[in-house]
């Protein structure tokens, strides 16, 4: 594939705007799950810290469920945990094993997938099963964004034209790094543009997220007019160097779906501004190094990753 071909990160967040205006995400109550084990991996994880961010419930991840399952097993034996849900986009991977060792401690598993066929789907209890359109490997926007409205039902106009008029300032393409500083209810969405930080551009641009409550810990000891210090619904008086500080602020009751979209897209104009450092690898990734990570065993995988549509 011809890497000019891959769109960038922007076009993919408007796409999936569009995808969920004319199909509206399926419905997924949180509060139909009382203290569940909510695993997921990299993205995954985040989405389901999102969803379940206002009631009780155990995270877990792919590292750490093995342990994290026998500390829990009194809980479990007492029938205080009783119920298992797991993120996986593909319902492949670790989501596999993941299901397998819950039935094993005699959990009720759930799993949130784009992919009804998916091995993942196959297995759980029970399966919800979520849109999404053509992405490239890794930038999981419609597939984690489809989950998150499902259970914040955000209106998708306002959204969408939140993002269409983002005023970016003239400069914004000369800058060497980039820093979001979010309000401390959205703290989870950090670590989901850490992620894009490590897929879209490894070592080679400077790209930091933190919530309100974070940044004041000495995050910006170091002030340099190379950073843009993207602040969103506070006015920044503190963080980075005075000219290169850019405020943002959204409409009232905005919520999680319209705060990844805002982020998703400005990162993907910060793609655009670079060397397409992601454009030029990411196939031999999927077709070598990437899978060949998960055992000898595992097929490549596809730049280009289906969507459900």
């Amino acid at each position: 594939m011809n890497h000019q071909d891959i769109p960038f990160l922007d076009e993919i967040v408007l796409q999936s705007l569009d995808l969920f205006a004319k199909d509206a995400p399926t419905t997924f109550n949180p509060l139909d799950y009382q203290l569940p084990i909510v695993v997921g991996s990299g993205n995954a994880y985040n989405t389901g810290v999102i969803i379940f961010s206002n009631q009780a419930a155990v995270f877990a991840d792919e590292s750490n469920l093995k342990t994290l399952l026998p500390a829990f097993e009194d809980a479990i034996k007492s029938k205080l945990i009783t119920q298992a849900v797991i993120l996986s986009a593909s319902g492949g991977k670790d989501s596999v094993w993941e299901i397998e060792l819950a039935k094993k401690y005699g959990l009720n598993t759930t799993v949130i997938t784009t992919k009804a066929e998916s091995p993942a789907a196959q297995i759980a209890d029970k399966v919800y099963v979520f849109k999404s359109i053509d992405e490239p490997y890794t930038y999981n926007t419609s597939t984690y964004m489809g989950m998150i409205l499902g259970a914040t039902h955000e209106n998708i106009a306002d959204i969408k034209n939140t993002v269409e008029s983002l005023k970016f300032p003239e400069n914004f393409d000369s800058y060497e790094g980039y820093s979001f500083v979010l309000p401390d209810t959205f703290t989870p969405i950090c670590p989901m543009l850490d992620i894009k930080r490590h897929e879209l551009f490894g070592p080679k641009v400077s790209l930091r997220a933190f919530p309100q409550g974070h940044a004041r810990h000495a995050k910006f000891v170091v002030r340099d007019k190379s950073e843009l210090v993207i602040s969103i619904n506070e006015k920044n008086e503190f963080f980075g160097d005075p000219e290169s500080r850019w405020d943002i602020f959204l409409p009232e009751n905005s919520n999680f779906a319209m705060m990844m979209a805002v982020t998703y897209f400005i990162v993907g104009k910060m793609q655009r501004s670079k060397p397409q450092y992601f454009k030029e690898n990411i196939e031999a990734y999927t077709s070598d190094y990437g899978p060949k990570a998960y055992g000898p065993d595992t097929k490549p995988f596809t730049v280009i990753v289906p969507g459900s549509k």
